[in-house]
């Protein structure tokens, strides 16, 4: 796993974690104040049942096509987009085709962290 506060982080020595059949994540870097993460989608089907946190997450799809609910507006995504969630709003994810999206989170997601 990527050590807090690293300066560089390399995809190819950080393990991926599977987090069920559809999504697996990639911690990439992180400190207390912020942490990024690579969500990988290897089949469509719903990766990110409606939730919500105290974090704000900015995210950016890296690859694939996406159904996002927001705060109770929806748009479909595909590479390039992006989306913010501002803290405590209920969002969700919905895959489309197979893809990458890359979060970032402030403060960074302790409870991901433990998991690993």
């Amino acid at each position: 796993m990527t050590v807090k506060g690293e300066v560089f982080a390399f995809a190819a020595a950080t393990p991926m974690e599977e987090v069920d059949d559809i999504v697996s994540r990639q911690i990439l870097t992180f400190n207390d104040e912020i942490m990024m993460v690579r969500v990988t989608f290897k089949k469509a089907g719903p990766g990110g049942q409606p939730h919500g946190h105290p974090h704000v997450q900015v995210t950016s799809v890296e690859s694939g096509v996406f159904d996002l609910a927001i705060g109770g507006r929806t748009a479909r995504l595909t590479a390039g987009d992006s989306f913010y969630v501002p803290s405590g709003v209920h969002h969700g994810v919905v895959c489309i085709e197979p893809g990458v999206l890359v979060d970032v989170f402030t403060p960074m997601r302790e409870e991901f962290v433990a998991e690993a």
